[in-house]
């Protein structure tokens, strides 16, 4: 014992422990203190016994404590961190919630029944114990025909839990969030006396330079100034900055710069249509009913409320209100009205010979799905048929949710193009009325007409609402009554009980129970402060979106068979944050963006990549690729053709015109003009055939709730950016826009031009060589083929500047090609 070292880690001061003044030494803005073992120990003999001592000591003065090499400390392992993802994927199946198929009558998922089989009893057995660790297959558990094996750490882990006492906690997201204490303030490297930096003391910093203290890893250092403003004006508007701005942000060395940039960008109109897109694959959007006609809709003014509500900084917990139940509010307004069409994007069935009320009960299951997965990041849906199978969710209390939605004055089957009912007219000038003329207009009521009477079919269809209407939420006079439906069946109803709107039991809040009643009911338990799901789940989105992954990767599921937070305390603490911000998403949002942890270089070292290779540890900043939708925006922004009108009618940019032939009597017309050119979120999204480009790099379909994409990498996706129309013409624009600002004959300063306006960085001096050498390969090809040349420059609707020779044009245009598709041009460094 007398060779061995205790180690404690403290923020920048001294200590004296007996007779042993400290010995320092600096690291990453920590002092570590460093005391011969013998000494410390003479207190007590039980080495262990003090090191737990110790713990308590250091930690009520501020110190982490960290065990000596050799010294064996007990390890308790925590329930809900690392037992319950055993037992989730492993045994709740057969004993979890759902009682049809749960085996012996044995539920893993509760803290009695659990307790019953995993404590010793008076002999000292425990039953877990006995058939985990059982060699009989009649015994063995999990049971050999299940195909499902408890790998030897995972029943150690079992096994140290019940030997330490078998203590249970609740599941982590089913426990309102508590503001956690900071740990103690730090600076990341460079970042002291950094006057540009404005975060050498934000809360974020202290939770990463914790976690990454405990896995001995070391922040990054600061972001290049040019890497930094296009990493953060892409996440904030989904467009890259201008070159003005860029040499204007390197060149200013002033306190509070960077602060200054974020405010603009917030503050940009740009702001929230670039946020609105990932709310539009959330809630299913799309301008097309879906199903196999898949007829037109016109939903495009709910498509804008959202662009506006993100623009005008509407509170969250506003935001969800009059999503799901504006029409209900008192003195409800237009703007309200139209933002319930959040609860109408769901697909429509059109299709001779559908049964109304078969699609009815799946438009109220969608309904319930996605409120489910968007604002409270649970699998609901598993509860349609039967209990479910992992969390705490009955397939009662799963119908008491889908008569919330229920009651809606509409028709299972959709008119054959239009708005289904309930649907509302929509002045031209909607976003800009004074609030006294924004007052809502009652939908008219369900009128039925009979389709093809002439031919014979009897199906009856709503009539319905034209491109001035909007669909809308809206009650029924008298609930419609709701019954279980045994296996989801919309035919084989329960009528043995009516069910009432209610909430999960395992979600009630004492301040809730028993009140809700109707959607706004609903809409205000999701947002009061205690649930301990909504503000976590919007948190944990905002993180996704500027660092790729949530905090809790799996930001669909927060349920039992989802990932644990990687940072519980920080996602806490964020929750907490913005419920006590008065749920204020840009204020959360430059929090996150003024880190020091979002603004490190996302370059890595082989130590942490291998350690790391996610970056859950956040020892670097993102690196990501872009969204299909920014893909596309950037281009069209560095080459000066970008359109930037706000909202209206979707648009059709360029696209094969046969590519709606092969499921459909409609063809697809191209628009002209500025049409070409607007924002990708404006783009004419047909379930179907959703635009190629956009699903080629992993654009959500739109079908169904989507709240993280997953990102591939195929051989098509490079001949999308080579041959697609949108970024040649961008190529050849760039190119042109090149020729008139750099007239002069060094094709160097050209390249130089070209490759910062879509970089936002100056090029090194081999990379230069590179494109040079390109440029001289160009230029020689089309020297002796005039037809390539013509044939390059003739991509596009644009006109062409036939004042800039073609040999020249078509060489830079190859050039800004080649640049479009470096793997920097597509990706947030």
């Amino acid at each position: 014992m007398g060779s061995g070292k205790l180690i404690l880690c403290c923020p920048m001061t001294s200590l004296r422990i007996g007779r042993h003044p400290a010995r320092n030494c600096t690291r990453n803005g920590f002092q570590n203190f460093t005391f011969p073992m013998l000494n410390i120990f003479e207190l007590i003999d039980d080495s262990v016994s003090t090191f737990r001592w110790l713990v308590g000591v250091c930690a009520a003065i501020g110190f982490t404590l960290m065990p000596p090499v050799g010294l064996a400390v007990e390890h308790k392992p925590a329930f809900d961190r690392e037992i319950r993802p055993i037992l989730a994927a492993k045994c709740m199946h057969c004993h979890g919630p759902d009682a049809k198929t749960r085996h012996a009558d044995l539920r893993l998922d509760d803290s009695r029944s659990l307790s019953r089989v995993a404590k010793k009893n008076t002999q000292g057995i425990s039953e877990i114990l006995v058939r985990i660790r059982a060699q009989d297959d009649d015994l063995k558990m999990p049971p050999p025909d299940s195909k499902i094996v408890l790998t030897k750490q995972e029943i150690e882990s079992i096994s140290s839990w019940i030997e330490s006492g078998a203590g249970y906690q609740a599941h982590w997201s089913f426990v309102s969030q508590k503001r956690p204490t900071l740990p103690a303030a730090v600076f990341f490297p460079g970042d002291g006396g950094n006057v540009r930096s404005a975060a050498v003391e934000n809360s974020i910093d202290r939770f990463v330079q914790q976690r990454l203290s405990q896995e001995n890893l070391q922040p990054a250092s600061p972001a290049e100034p040019a890497t930094l403003i296009r990493r953060v004006t892409l996440d904030l508007t989904g467009l890259p900055p201008d070159l003005r701005e860029v040499s204007a942000f390197v060149a200013d060395d002033s306190p509070g710069a960077y602060e200054l940039l974020v405010d603009r960008l917030l503050n940009s109109p740009r702001y929230g249509e670039h946020m609105a897109a990932t709310w539009l694959d959330a809630a299913r959007y799309a301008d097309t009913d879906g199903y196999q006609n898949d007829r037109l809709r016109y939903q495009h003014a709910w498509r804008d409320w959202v662009v506006m509500a993100l623009n005008e900084n509407l509170p969250y917990d506003q935001f969800i209100i009059e999503q799901i139940a504006g029409d209900l509010l008192p003195k409800a307004t237009l703007k309200q009205q139209i933002a319930t069409g959040f609860g109408r994007n769901h697909r429509i069935n059109s299709e001779d010979g559908s049964i109304p009320n078969e699609w009815h009960v799946e438009y109220v299951a969608d309904r319930v799905d996605t409120i489910g997965t968007v604002f409270m990041g649970l699998t609901i849906g598993c509860a349609r048929c039967h209990e479910h199978k992992y969390d705490p969710i009955t397939q009662k209390e799963y119908y008491r949710l889908f008569a919330y939605f229920n009651n809606v004055p509409e028709w299972g089957v959709g008119p054959n193009n239009g708005n289904s009912p309930p649907f509302i007219d929509v002045p031209e000038n909607w976003q800009s009325l004074s609030p006294g003329n924004d007052q809502p207009v009652t939908p008219e009521p369900v009128v039925l007409r009979q389709a093809r009477q002439e031919a014979g079919n009897g199906l009856r269809r709503p009539q319905p609402g034209g491109p001035s209407t909007v669909m809308v939420m809206h009650e029924l006079p008298q609930p419609r009554p709701t019954y279980m439906l045994l296996r989801g069946r919309y035919d084989a109803p329960d009528r043995s009980e009516q069910l009432a709107p209610g909430i999960p039991a395992s979600l009630g809040s004492a301040n809730a129970a028993g009140t809700q009643r109707n959607r706004l009911d609903l809409a205000r338990w999701l947002v009061q402060p205690d649930h301990p799901l909504t503000a976590r789940v919007a948190v944990n989105r905002i993180w996704q979106h500027f660092f790729g992954t949530g905090l809790v990767k799996t930001s669909e599921n927060f349920g039992a068979q989802g990932d644990r937070p990687s940072h519980p305390e920080l996602l806490d603490w964020l929750a907490v944050e913005f419920v006590e911000s008065q749920w204020d998403i840009k204020s959360l949002q430059r929090m996150i963006v003024l880190s020091a942890t979002y603004r490190q270089r996302s370059a890595t070292n082989a130590t942490a990549m291998e350690q790391d290779p996610e970056n859950r540890l956040l020892a670097r900043g993102p690196r990501l690729r872009l969204s299909a939708f920014a893909m596309r925006d950037c281009a069209l922004t560095a080459a000066g053709l970008l359109a930037e009108q706000i909202g209206g009618p979707p648009v059709k940019p360029y696209m094969p015109a046969d590519i709606w032939s092969s499921i459909s009597n409609n063809k697809y017309e191209q628009g002209t003009g500025v049409d070409l050119y607007r924002r990708s979120l404006y783009t004419y999204w047909r379930r179907t055939i959703p635009p190629p480009t956009m699903i080629n790099f992993n654009s959500a379909t739109r079908e169904f709730c989507s709240v993280r994409n997953d990102r591939t990498n195929t051989p098509l996706q490079a001949l999308t950016l080579m041959n697609n129309v949108v970024f040649v013409e961008s190529a050849r624009m760039l190119a042109e826009r090149t020729l008139r600002e750099i007239p002069s004959p060094s094709v160097e300063s050209q390249i130089r031009f070209a490759f910062a306006s879509i970089t936002a960085r100056q090029l090194r001096v081999q990379e230069l060589d590179l494109l040079r050498e390109a440029a001289l390969s160009f230029r020689q090809h089309f020297q002796t083929s005039s037809e390539a040349a013509e044939q390059l420059l003739s991509m596009g609707e644009h006109p062409r500047d036939n004042s800039l020779a073609s040999v020249e044009l078509a060489t830079l245009t190859m050039v800004c090609s080649l640049i479009l598709n470096l793997d920097e041009a597509i990706t947030k460094e």
